[in-house]
């Protein structure tokens, strides 16, 4: 039977791991903004050994699980002298991890701005830097900024995996309070409730966002 005084009792605790979770969704879906957008310009570029090698990249970090990546930078970087803790680890495999997917959708509005926007920017001797900052991107992200924000809450679901490098985020205190109490109900249905309560702010937010750029 649910226990209301136990679920209080450990409500701080998973509050204060959520902070880990928090931070590494944070950190994890900035670094695939940035290395996304880089990844879909680059492929723009008409250097087509330098595309073909993004490419193949890009394909091989889609076709493997997440989960294989993460142990493979934790456990196997080490023995090459390159040791992250595991954020850092963590972080970097998601963020990398989504850094393709979220490519795919930056072209696709980066190839709704209309032919005669590049046409007129040439005209005008524009830079290549000052083409994609004040002209491209602006226009190519407002109509893309819905799917950008259904990848941030999915990512939010993918830092539990995290767990299986030792970081202790919501979801592993969850199970470490689980083991020592060996009370499972309350723990993880606060979780799953953390977990809904967040995915449904990030959407809300994200179509204030939508609304104000369209």
């Amino acid at each position: 039977m649910w226990d209301w005084s136990f679920t209080i009792a450990i409500l701080p605790e998973l509050l204060k791991a959520l902070k880990i979770t928090l931070s590494a969704t944070v950190v994890a879906y900035f670094l695939a903004c940035v290395l996304g957008l880089l990844i879909a310009m680059v492929k723009r570029t008409t250097w087509k050994l330098v595309v073909y090698a993004v490419s193949g990249v890009v394909e091989f970090i889609r076709s493997t699980p997440i989960l294989a990546q993460l142990y493979f930078v934790f456990y196997v970087f080490p023995k090459f002298g390159l040791t992250l803790t595991p954020f850092v680890a963590g972080v970097l495999t998601i963020g990398v991890h989504y850094s393709t997917y979220l490519s795919e959708v930056y072209r696709a509005g980066i190839d709704a701005v209309p032919v005669g926007q590049w046409e007129a920017a040439s005209v005008l001797n524009f830079s290549r830097a000052r083409i994609w900052l004040t002209i491209i991107i602006p226009q190519a992200i407002p109509p893309i900024v819905p799917v950008l924000g259904n990848y941030l809450i999915a990512l939010l679901k993918e830092t539990p995996l995290l767990s299986a490098i030792t970081l202790v985020e919501v979801l592993e205190t969850a199970k470490i309070i689980g083991d020592n109490s060996f009370r499972y109900l309350e723990p993880i249905t606060l979780v799953g409730l953390i977990f809904l309560v967040l995915s449904y702010l990030l959407s809300l937010l994200v179509q204030q966002i939508h609304a104000k750029l369209s």
